[in-house]
């Protein structure tokens, strides 16, 4: 996998010597594009095309570090910063498989999860 590679595209389109389009692009620019972008992912789902569905999720995957990218150059975070915290969320949402918790149905792992949303939820805001 070469997460990097992409990450080094989106840079150098950025760059000083980049696409100018690319270039003058805003996180709020991008919106329709993600938009766009996560609506041919579902499209591609649903015509169950693996083809389709992988170039869908490589241009869902441009847009993330189209943001990205944006959001490091404004020493907000980068895209390491994104990884690392969802896969602390899935760590944290999954102690069953990750840790000694045990849940006795779905239906208890669901609660279970919706709880912890609630917790991160506050979290935030506070």
């Amino acid at each position: 996998m070469n997460l990097k590679k992409l990450i080094d595209i989106m840079a150098a389109l950025r760059g000083e010597n980049g696409c100018p389009w690319d270039r003058e692009q805003t996180s709020d620019s991008l919106k329709p594009f993600l938009v766009e972008e996560t609506y041919e992912v579902l499209e591609a789902l649903d015509e169950k095309d693996p083809e389709k569905i992988k170039e869908e999720l490589g241009d869902l995957l441009f847009q993330i570090v189209f943001h990205c990218r944006i959001a490091e150059e404004r020493k907000e975070f980068d895209m390491s910063d994104v990884i690392e915290t969802i896969s602390d969320k899935m760590l944290r949402r999954h102690p069953h498989v990750f840790g000694k918790t045990k849940f006795k149905s779905r239906e208890h792992f669901r609660k279970y999860w919706d709880e912890e949303k609630k917790r991160e939820g506050k979290k935030r805001e506070s």
